[in-house]
C-alpha cells in the first residue's frame, strides 16, 4: 500500500483524499484514478461469502486494456458492478505478486487515463 501510495503522489497535480468510507483516494485535478475500496456486495470471498474489505480500484484508459489486465496471469479482476467501466479491482493481500515497475506502469496509466490532456502530454514529453 505505501507503494501505490509513492508511486501516485510522485505524478503531476495528484492529491490523496478520502474516500467512501474514509479509506485512500489519489486524485488528478478531482478525478479519483485510484481508489481504496469499502466492503461492497459486489466483492466477496468466495469461499466464506463475506465482503471483501482489501480491494483497490485502478482507472485504466479503455476496455481494451482492462480485459488485458483481466485476462492476464496477473491478480487483477473485476466484478459485474464493474461492467461497461474502465477499472480493474486489486486485493492488497495480492499487491506483492506484481513488481513496482508493474504497479508504476499501472498507476501511471491510470493518471494518465484521469489527467487533463494538456497536464498528460507535458508528462509524457519530460519523461
Amino acid at each position: 500500500m505505501a507503494d501505490i501510495a509513492a508511486i501516485a503522489l510522485a505524478l503531476p497535480e495528484v492529491e490523496e483524499s478520502a474516500a467512501r468510507g474514509g479509506r485512500p483516494a489519489y486524485q488528478v485535478r478531482s478525478r479519483s484514478f485510484v481508489w481504496f475500496r469499502e466492503p461492497r456486495p459486489d466483492a466477496v470471498d468466495a469461499e466464506t461469502g463475506e465482503r471483501l474489505e482489501d480491494v483497490v480500484g485502478f482507472r485504466v484508459p479503455d476496455a481494451g486494456a482492462k480485459d488485458a489486465l483481466v485476462q492476464s496471469d496477473g491478480p487483477w479482476f473485476t466484478t459485474p458492478h464493474f461492467d461497461g467501466y474502465d477499472a480493474v479491482l486489486l486485493r492488497e493481500r495480492d499487491i506483492g505478486e506484481l513488481t513496482v515497475a508493474e504497479l508504476r506502469e499501472v498507476i501511471t496509466d491510470a493518471w494518465l487515463s484521469r489527467a487533463p490532456k494538456r497536464l498528460a502530454k507535458a508528462f509524457l514529453e519530460a519523461t
